[in-house]
């Protein structure tokens, strides 16, 4: 079992990383393999809605993104860490998160998500929701902690004196290995969840 980690924060070893790393150490511990992936200082454009991902299976822009689609593919799943930006996710993150949840040619029913967010001071909560919106249109369940997920500081050492926030994301660590591994056991039983053969796509003239 395995769950991938994504870095969105343009600082490599920063706030964000330093909330990654505690959730990290309880997946390892829980002997959940993880690795973390740093995009946030990646050049990386947006989606262009040229549709070619429905015809290669990947996107038509062969980056990071393509490289993080075939590891999510084989993972349980995946936890999306990001600074605030004017109470938004960085726009990298953005940009990468809209490419890999559109271009992906695979399922991703029952793999699990979470995000985790970092802030000085506030936009925690606006860039939680922001993120949480990927895995609910993808048939993900979203792994929760005893509070949002999200610590506050403006260097790693901050962070790390925002008990509350390590600890919220050690809970998060040790539910997110509870789901995997009950999911796991749920699939060899049941399955998964039956779907209509007819997915129905509408709009609000038709």
């Amino acid at each position: 079992m395995k769950v991938l980690l994504i870095n969105g924060s343009p600082n490599a070893k920063g706030c964000t990383y330093t909330a990654l790393t505690e959730v990290e150490k309880t997946l390892n511990q829980e002997n959940i393999e993880t690795e973390i992936i740093h995009v946030g200082h990646k050049d990386i454009r947006g989606c262009i809605g040229c549709h070619k991902c429905r015809t290669l299976g990947k996107c038509v822009f062969d980056d990071i993104v393509n490289e993080t689609a075939v590891k999510f593919a084989k993972c349980d799943g995946i936890i999306f860490g990001s600074s605030v930006y004017y109470a938004s996710a960085n726009g990298t993150m953005i940009s990468f998160l809209d490419r890999l949840f559109y271009s992906a040619s695979y399922d991703m029913t029952m793999k699990v998500g979470a995000a985790v967010v970092s802030a000085r001071r506030a936009g925690t909560t606006a860039t939680f929701d922001e993120l949480n919106k990927y895995f609910t249109i993808s048939n993900m369940p979203i792994v929760s902690s005893q509070y949002w997920n999200m610590v506050h500081g403006f260097t790693p050492e901050d962070v790390y004196q925002d008990k509350e926030g390590c600890q919220i994301m050690r809970t998060l660590g040790k539910n997110m290995a509870f789901m995997i591994k009950s999911i796991q056991l749920g699939k060899e039983k049941y399955g998964l969840p039956e779907k209509e053969e007819e997915h129905i796509f509408t709009n609000f003239i038709r």
